[in-house]
């Protein structure tokens, strides 16, 4: 690889870098207002109970905090949506155990158990790749050697666009 494949390489490497950090900073931008919206539910709800105590009839507020709840609910639900986009952008997954590691690791570090294998996340959107004959994965286009089986890249292997 000459000197400037390398410092091309680099580039587009910390440029990638930088997209995926601008990603998870908007993503955590996005829990932590729903995590303010939950404290607010939660002061209605507290408020709501206060009003029924005083009126001598807690249950006259209850519809009032089973609604305040249930969006409560949702907003964690949400949440959880979010976390899971910040480690698919992370390249990362949860073990059963609750460790998380690396996308393609196949085995838990800490417990051992076998990962499911998750679908691969679409990354070479309008790049050209080259695909191994041996193990179908995609390549750079100017690699030599496959970067999962090693296996060598010839003028052979198909050319695919995504």
């Amino acid at each position: 690889m000459s000197f400037f494949d390398k410092v091309k390489q680099g580039a587009s490497d910390a440029a990638k870098k930088a997209q995926q950090t601008v990603e998870i900073t908007k993503l955590k931008a996005q829990i932590s207002g729903k995590e303010k919206d939950i404290e607010k539910l939660c002061l209605q709800i507290g408020e709501a109970v206060y009003r029924g105590h005083q009126a001598g009839d807690i249950s006259s507020t209850e519809q009032e905090v089973l609604d305040c709840c249930r969006e409560a609910d949702e907003l964690h639900g949400e949440i959880k949506v979010l976390e899971e986009r910040i480690k698919v952008t992370r390249n990362e997954k949860t073990c059963t155990c609750g460790k998380v590691v690396a996308l393609d690791a196949r085995f838990c570090p800490d417990c051992g158990a076998a990962l499911a294998e998750d679908p691969k996340v679409e990354t070479t959107i309008g790049e050209i790749v080259v695909i191994c004959n041996q193990c179908h994965t995609e390549n750079e286009l100017n690699a030599k050697f496959c970067v999962s089986c090693g296996s060598g890249l010839n003028s052979t292997a198909a050319e695919h666009t995504y």
